[in-house]
């Protein structure tokens, strides 16, 4: 493991290794002789900053590129403007590409102050051929980029970039491989993501997911308990199990293994005192998963089941492959199981062919589920995907109408669900100091709803009670249980 090499003692005139990840801890002591001989130069370290763009599983993927940085010797900045900078990307919405470009614009300008500085881009969006061919052609001052199968390479391209002369590219179409044992940096000391599965293989017709993540490909139960019981020995007392869709995790493994069975083993770690996992397909959650659930004292009282649509019509042009109904009772039985449970979900509009009629039956859904709290997003045409090519793409103008009013159905019924708990004495993970407000703490439920209260920044990290005293919408105004 990295922890346990001796980074100065590997021979870099010999051969690079074949085995990973043998071979990534030659390249880091490689880079991490260019740091060296940077600061000999400079009279410091060389500063780098990664900047995230996407969701749970790219957050992962960016605390990973961290490690790896600060183990090279890299000083991390939130900076923008440093020696290295990276942007782990997103493509499952056309403005995380916006987003991009644009700040690729203003990288431009901190790179004609600071020739050497390098800037290399990864995530979802490599994956995509039209923005590669974009990034060439208008961003040519780019250093490295590369995609999600290969992340693990990041020394080797990182040392390889130091060489090369101008842009370099290495974007794999597809993986089997899952390489354990780099070095990871964690953004908070007592909670962690933990990767499980990568990849999907639902195919919903608006999604690229599939395309830039790959095919459906598990990690060993072994080797997600060990790297799990190792956090709890660091002191991480929650963690979120991450895949683009956990209720297949174990599929493709050669000892099938179901999920609500690893959460089982998890469960058993001691130190470990919550579990949550994002996201759950609809159409495999399964029964035994809902009584895991419903016994386990550790499993987080919060489950996201994305419904995108409410239309049976829409949902099969989506490929979602279950009915409004089977989902509706699928809610309700998940109710029934699990009264204090926190069901959210994710919602679409404006969907190829969808009609104010379709928004209206999506509307019904979510006043029959009443969720604690939606997503709900513009839908977003992906080249490459089915739905991009259908026809009778919807006025925008529509969109916003259906938009609007689903929008105003979800903050209502959210409203009611949240504030069923006010009065109540429950307990919250204190996560960081309030952003707003530097005399309050921000505390996080088990069902997912955020609390702020009085408290000294001693108690983060720790699990306390609080009382809620006030639903603010969305979130309780509270104070610790003790001083109440």
């Amino acid at each position: 493991m990295y922890n346990e090499t001796d980074f100065d003692k590997i021979d870099l005139h010999a051969e690079p290794p074949t085995e990973e990840p043998a071979r990534q801890y030659y390249f880091m002591a490689k880079c991490r002789n260019r740091v060296l001989d940077f600061k000999q130069k400079n009279g410091c370290f060389p500063k780098a900053c990664v900047v995230n763009m996407g969701c749970q599983m790219n957050a992962r993927d960016s605390e990973k590129l961290t490690g790896i940085l600060k183990l090279i010797g890299y000083e991390m900045t939130e900076e923008e403007n440093a020696d290295f900078v990276i942007f782990n990307t997103c493509t499952v919405r056309d403005n995380a590409n916006q987003k991009v470009y644009g700040r690729l614009g203003v990288m431009k300008g901190y790179k004609k102050k600071n020739p050497q500085m390098k800037i290399a881009l990864c995530g979802c969006m490599m994956q995509e051929n039209t923005a590669i061919e974009k990034i060439k052609t208008s961003y040519p001052f780019v250093d490295l980029i590369f995609g999600t199968h290969n992340i693990f390479k990041f020394a080797e391209l990182l040392s390889a970039s130091f060489e090369a002369e101008g842009m370099l590219i290495d974007i794999w179409e597809d993986t089997d491989k899952i390489v354990e044992d780099l070095p990871v940096e964690r953004k908070y000391p007592f909670k962690s993501g933990i990767n499980i599965m990568f990849g999907c293989n639902n195919f919903c017709s608006y999604c690229i997911v599939p395309y830039v993540r790959g095919r459906e490909r598990s990690r060993s139960p072994r080797d997600i308990l060990r790297e799990i019981e190792k956090l709890a020995a660091e002191g991480v007392v929650e963690i979120m199990l991450l895949g683009q869709n956990v209720n297949s995790y174990g599929k493709t493994l050669a000892e099938p293994m179901s999920f609500a069975q690893l959460l089982r083993e998890v469960e058993k770690i001691d130190g470990i005192e919550r579990i949550r996992f994002m996201t759950s397909h609809p159409k495999d959650l399964s029964e035994e998963l809902i009584q895991v659930m419903k016994e386990s004292k550790k499993i987080c009282r919060h489950l996201h089941l994305p419904l995108q649509a409410g239309s049976n019509r829409i949902l099969q042009a989506m490929n979602r492959r279950y009915t409004k109904e089977q989902y509706i009772a699928l809610a309700k039985h998940i109710r029934e199981e699990i009264p204090d449970i926190a069901l959210t979900t994710d919602l679409i509009v404006g969907f190829p062919g969808e009609t104010l009629a379709d928004v209206e039956e999506t509307i019904s859904v979510v006043k029959e589920v009443e969720y604690d709290n939606a997503f709900t997003f513009i839908y977003s045409r992906r080249t490459g995907t089915p739905a991009a090519a259908m026809p009778e793409q919807v006025p925008e103008e529509v969109i916003k109408e259906g938009f609007q009013k689903l929008l105003e159905t979800v903050q209502e019924t959210a409203r009611k669900r949240v504030a069923r708990y006010e009065g109540q004495v429950l307990e919250a993970l204190v996560e960081e100091v309030n952003e707003h407000d530097s005399s309050l703490l921000t505390g996080r439920l088990s069902n997912n709803t955020l609390v702020h209260f009085p408290g000294d920044v001693s108690l983060i990290g720790k699990i306390v009670k609080v009382k809620l005293e006030q639903c603010c919408g969305f979130y309780y105004a509270g104070t610790l249980a003790e001083h109440t």
